[in-house]
């Protein structure tokens, strides 16, 4: 018999052109799930106002249409895989928060996938996309909800110092996540611990990075030189990101670091403060606005410097290690993926970040073999996911209720249950809070309108 195709569709928080993580890495994701005929793959992504693109995208990229901004958005990715993706794109209603800094849906977004359509359903940030929703239950419409969780939003709290309102965001995504999926995949253990939840890295890195580690592994076989500059960071100019523990380092060591230079590339609310912090360094630290990493400008560097503990498996150090360079990084949850690499260094304290940089400096990288030029490719990635999510064994009945099964039956209808009242509750509540999208959005989604409520009047009873 023949096997049914699968309908996946990949909701996410974030949408080219704006280059974040979560927009990036759910792309590649459904372009390369897409690549098997056996898979019918949608994407679903965040359709803003003029006024929030405005806020969003950068140099002042807008759209005015959803046709136009997929336009771009397949043709972005097909300049990095090399090859036209299948995948279908489909747009939900968002808004930009300013008090968040991260776009929330608006309505509900599960209508954006017909029912005859809704099989399997990937939730990229889970917690973010349930917070506020208001709407069909994603376990009731889709067979299975696979979490794939991206930040380490604990970690940004707590570094606030806010415990109570940590306390708060901890219950709640514990809340969300249990309620409306059946399993989640945490790209490290810098996550938060979620219900049936599996540690698994299933990102990979854009093939264009792979192609200069190709170069630079050749160089390298050939007894060229294949890197002429020395020490750099590159990443969102906001002190949480790395720039605050790497400066202090820098600070606190220049005796030993003599003659190190070290070059600093991004674009971020905190730019003048990092670059005034860099100024007062004795070490030649220079700061410059953001590049696209693969820019060729980068190709050159042997050594990339990433002390920062806030992400959850860090893009920008998965390249680097793609291109051939060693990375210096702490020793922490987020980069555990990273140390089956022998040019990934970690470091437990100063001394080490100290005694490895000069090392990783004075020694060329080891030439990557195809076996870790694999590894860190979307491919393995794929395979990787597709391993964690065990797609092929959902079940597609209930329990039947035979003797032996009765007490077990019992159980799950009970657990059944309480989900059920706790998702209610979850629905009274978000009624209050999710905002619906206004009538321009809806025309440029082509949303049906809401209908009108009609007038009623109390009966004999007063309802």
């Amino acid at each position: 018999m023949e096997k049914k195709q699968q309908h996946i569709a990949i909701f996410t928080t974030a949408s080219l052109p704006w280059l974040t993580g979560t927009s990036v890495n759910p792309l590649f994701r459904a372009a390369y799930l897409a690549k098997d005929e056996g898979r019918k793959v949608t994407l679903v992504i965040p359709w803003l106002s003029l006024k929030d693109q405005k806020h969003v995208y950068p140099d002042n990229i807008t759209y005015d249409s959803p046709a136009e901004q997929e336009k771009y958005v397949r043709q972005w990715l097909e300049d990095r895989t090399g090859f036209t993706s299948l995948l279908n794109i489909r747009f939900y209603p968002g808004k930009f928060s300013l008090e968040k800094r991260s776009i929330l849906a608006l309505g509900d977004i599960t209508e954006v996938i017909p029912d005859e359509e809704a099989d399997i359903a990937v939730l990229e940030e889970p917690e973010h996309l349930t917070w506020y929703h208001h709407g069909k239950r994603w376990k009731k419409k889709f067979r299975l909800v696979i979490g794939v969780v991206h930040t380490n939003y604990l970690e940004y709290v707590k570094r606030e110092k806010n415990f109570f309102e940590a306390f708060l965001v901890k219950q709640i995504n514990n809340w969300v996540v249990g309620i409306y999926c059946h399993r989640v995949i945490r790209l490290s253990a810098a996550t938060q611990e979620l219900p049936q939840s599996i540690i698994c890295n299933v990102h990979g890195v854009n093939p264009k990075f792979l192609e200069i580690g190709k170069k630079k592994k050749e160089q390298l076989q050939n007894g060229d030189k294949a890197f002429t500059k020395g020490a750099y960071y590159i990443g969102k100019m906001v002190w949480n990101k790395g720039y605050k523990e790497l400066l202090k380092l820098l600070r606190d060591h220049q005796k030993e670091l003599a003659g190190l230079e070290v070059d600093l590339y991004g674009n971020g609310e905190d730019s003048a403060a990092v670059q005034e912090s860099a100024k007062k360094l004795e070490l030649a630290v220079r700061v410059h606005p953001g590049r696209d990493h693969a820019d060729p400008l980068f190709h050159d560097y042997k050594v990339f410097l990433n002390p920062s503990t806030t992400d959850v498996v860090c893009t920008t150090t998965a390249e680097a290690l793609a291109m051939g360079k060693t990375v210096v990084c702490a020793n922490h949850p987020s980069n555990d993926f990273f140390k089956q690499f022998p040019n990934c260094k970690t470091y437990d304290n100063a001394k080490g970040f100290v005694e490895a940089t000069n090392k990783a400096l004075n020694d060329e990288p080891s030439p990557l073999t195809d076996d870790q030029l694999h590894e860190l490719s979307w491919e393995a990635a794929t395979e990787r996911f597709l391993k964690a999510a065990n797609l092929d064994a959902v079940p597609t009945k209930k329990l039947k209720k035979t003797p032996s099964k009765l007490y077990m039956s019992t159980s799950l209808n009970l657990r059944k249950n309480l989900e059920d009242a706790s998702a209610m509750m979850h629905s009274l509540g978000t009624g209050f809070l999710n905002e619906k999208p206004d009538e321009e959005q809806r025309k440029e989604l082509g949303l049906a309108s809401p209908p009108k409520k009609r007038a009623t009047y109390p009966g004999k009873w007063g309802f």
